[in-house]
């Protein structure tokens, strides 16, 4: 069941569009569409509408910093529920690609980051396992996963108060290949010495212990590698197998006959069309992948043959989160339709998840053309749109400024006349070629929206905040002009997002305001997942002042305490200063009382002047309403978060939440450097975030840590608790051989004691 826990319940015009929401859905309704502008609550109408429908809810977003910053809203609106986080595992990925025109191939590249990949781990484990899951995720949710079925068959899933037997427990880690042993273990090993049970799975640095009772399991702990001391304590734990891709004997042995029965049809057709040198380049690139799955089982580019290993036809999309959402649905809510998508900044992610595919689709026509692989390897490629449009029973667009593809589905499934200006886009991703032309002046987006009925509105803010006032500045002496204002809001306690064109000029603004004293960061696509979460939190705990970014700066970034957002080259046409993109720029500032807005520009353009035009309607609106109901603006009020403190967890290996809100162990540790390592990499600040000695010290830690600290600095005494864990956080250190570290806590004890004296 999802209980939405919130100390405010709707305001202004939240719960209407919430009940016309919920209406439609339940009327069956397959395409909704909410247009919320900056600040509306829209986050919080989506809870509303999962806590009265009460069925699991993927929610899509178009990058991954607002997927992290909408995942952490969720799980504080519902902390006794499964709230999870499914975005791309990969830091940096370039695909393998073939560039005809200069004979140039590019081999695959790419760094994976773990502690996302357990976050991955941790949405399915909860689809498999349990009726309440939320999951915030981007468009790596169309990419290919394995059936539902075969994650629960290669998976082991233990949690405390399971009736489960010690002996039968063993032979099913022993089926996902670990080697039973009675002696010392090692990674991949199981041992049982009466009811208590040690596994140590190949991706942690520590084993776990589970005890068993008389009503099943009682307890799961992580415990150190050499004095089995306990370090952690979870309530539920995903074993992975030792191996972490596991298929059948049969389907895999099938596979190989199929790939080789592909090839010498390949090799015969090339040759019959005079392409000896492609023929050779296949033969050779194949035997050779051929032979490495013989021998180890595995081969670079494996994905490429997913076809044969997963047994699909040829054409036949593979499974993917959406099949994870069915099975769920279909297992604990009777019906596999039975669940919602809400596609959050629709106007961006509706085109970005119709792209996906034919991008693959070309680069690996190169691929295959040239003889550098089989033709199965369009066969792993994410979803087309048509399939992701059939896949997902109801949809929720929402968005401040909905897209033309959006109103049109909205037309089609009400039943209503599809307005001209709607006739030239498809249902998804892309133009279509229609027998009308398109208008020559293209009307603003307001006039749109009164072309389509159905429209669920929250243009008046529950806090009574006004969109934010404009102005339009020359760019002559611009970055000068930015810093005056920016002095300004420093003074106030207030933080400036500023949004430029290009990354080399967003990293030159951020370096030319530190030099001028002014604590700024850059924020683009280049900056790892985490870490640009971290870098947001930073601006609102006033670690720095001023973000620079590009694209990233725009649809649903929610920072209240930016009260100035300037926009560079604001007269400038194209995607990133269309009408679309300014307003929802412009709404960055729309979360502060005193929220306004520079344009640098030489002229006017028709997108500022639409954009302008409606940020002027929408304040005039907001205004008459306020005085009316004799509401007073006030800045939104959040909670302030907490630097590094998902990154702990996450460096531990814990990510998600048990069945009763407890611990949940997954995949495995992120390197051995632990929070120390993770802290150096937040240099947030073109040259650091603020006058503290240490980065550390913006990153939290445990309490008893903290305690140390506060002793050490006088604040408190040091409790003889607190001595001890040190001491035997000392000896723990010791016993790896990590001298250095435990020397370092010798000498804070010794510290800490000469201050106890």
């Amino acid at each position: 069941m999802f209980v939405l826990n919130s100390e405010y319940g709707t305001a202004g015009d939240q719960q209407q569009a919430i009940d016309m929401l919920v209406e439609q859905i339940r009327d069956g309704q397959e395409r909704c569409v909410l247009l919320g502008v900056t600040g509306s609550g829209k986050t919080f109408a989506m809870a509303k509408m999962i806590e009265e429908l009460q069925i699991p809810t993927l929610i899509l977003s178009h990058n991954k910093t607002l997927a992290r910053q909408i995942w952490q809203e969720m799980s504080g609106l519902f902390p006794e529920n499964a709230v999870e986080y499914f975005v791309s595992y990969y830091d940096y990925y370039q695909p393998e690609a073939y560039i005809p025109g200069r004979d140039l191939y590019i081999d695959k590249e790419l760094q994976m980051n773990e502690r996302i990949e357990q976050e991955r781990f941790s949405t399915v484990a909860s689809l498999v396992s349990r009726p309440d899951v939320i999951t915030v995720g981007t468009v790596s949710t169309i990419y290919g996963l394995n059936p539902p079925e075969v994650f629960q068959q290669n998976h082991l899933r233990l949690h405390v108060g399971q009736k489960a037997d010690p002996q039968e427990v063993v032979r099913e880690l022993v089926g996902l290949q670990y080697r039973r042993t009675t002696g010392e273990i090692v990674r991949g090993d199981v041992r049982l010495r009466g009811e208590v049970l040690d596994v140590w799975m190949p991706s942690r640095d520590d084993p776990i212990r589970i005890r068993f009772g008389w009503e099943g399991i009682e307890r799961i702990q992580v415990c150190e590698a050499v004095s089995w001391e306990p370090l952690d304590e979870f309530e539920e734990a995903w074993i992975h197998p030792k191996e972490f891709y596991m298929t059948s004997e049969e389907r895999f042995n099938q596979a190989l006959e199929d790939i080789e029965h592909e090839l010498d049809s390949r090799l015969d057709w090339l040759e019959s069309n005079d392409k000896g040198i492609e023929a050779h380049r296949l033969e050779q690139r194949t035997r050779f992948d051929l032979e490495m799955l013989n021998e180890v089982g595995s081969c670079k580019g494996v994905e490429n043959y997913s076809m044969h290993f997963d047994g699909r036809s040829r054409g036949e999309r593979s499974y993917c989160l959406l099949d994870f959402y069915a099975s769920n649905a279909e297992q604990f809510h009777g019906g596999e339709e039975k669940y919602l998508v809400i596609m959050d900044e629709s106007h961006v992610t509706l085109p970005q998840v119709g792209g996906m595919h034919g991008g693959d689709f070309s680069r690996k026509k190169n691929l295959v053309d040239y003889g550098f692989r089989l033709p199965s390897a369009y066969d792993n490629r994410p979803l087309r749109i048509d399939e992701f449009q059939e896949l997902v029973p109801q949809m929720v667009y929402v968005s401040a400024t909905p897209g033309e593809r959006e109103l049109r589905h909205l037309a089609e499934v009400t039943g209503q006349d599809v307005p001209e200006i709607l006739m030239h886009v498809d249902g998804g991703g892309g133009s279509r070629k229609a027998d009308l032309e398109k208008p020559r002046e293209k009307p603003t987006m307001e006039g749109i929206l009164e072309m389509v009925g159905g429209v669920a509105k929250m243009e008046i803010r529950p806090t009574g905040l006004l969109d934010p006032s404009i102005e339009v500045r020359p760019t002559k002496g611009q970055v000068q002009d930015l810093l005056s204002e920016i002095n300004g809001r420093v003074e106030n306690d207030e933080r400036v997002l500023v949004t430029v064109m290009t990354i080399k000029f967003a990293e030159e603004v951020a370096e030319y305001l530190e030099r001028m004293g002014v604590k700024a960061h850059y924020l683009h696509s280049e900056i790892d997942t985490l870490e640009r979460t971290e870098i947001i939190k930073a601006l609102r705990l006033g670690h720095i002042d001023v973000i620079v970014g590009i694209n990233l700066l725009r649809e649903g970034l929610d920072i209240p305490e930016v009260s100035l957002v300037a926009i560079f080259d604001s007269d400038k046409q194209g995607f990133l200063r269309n009408e679309r993109s300014l307003l929802q720029t412009i709404g960055r500032a729309a979360r502060n009382e005193n929220g306004s807005v520079i344009l640098y520009g030489d002229s006017v353009s028709p997108s500022m002047e639409a954009a302008i035009s409606q940020t002027v309607r929408r304040r005039r609106m907001q205004d008459e309403y306020n005085k009316e109901n004799g509401i007073v603006p006030r800045t939104i009020e959040k909670a302030l978060p907490v630097m590094g403190s998902e990154v702990e967890d996450l460096l531990s290996g814990v990510a998600g939440t048990g069945m009763e809100g407890g611990k949940r162990m997954v995949g495995k540790r992120a390197g051995k450097k632990g929070v120390e390592g993770l802290a150096q990499k937040f240099k947030l600040g073109a040259g650091a975030w603020n006058s503290s000695e240490s980065v550390l010290d913006n990153v939290s830690q445990p309490e008893w840590v903290e305690a140390a600290y506060h002793a050490l600095e006088g604040e408190e005494e040091a409790s003889p608790d607190l001595i001890s864990r040190l001491e035997r956080e000392m000896r723990q250190a010791a016993e790896r051989l990590d001298f250095e570290r435990a020397a370092n806590i010798r000498d804070r004890i010794y510290n800490l004691k000469n201050a106890t004296n």
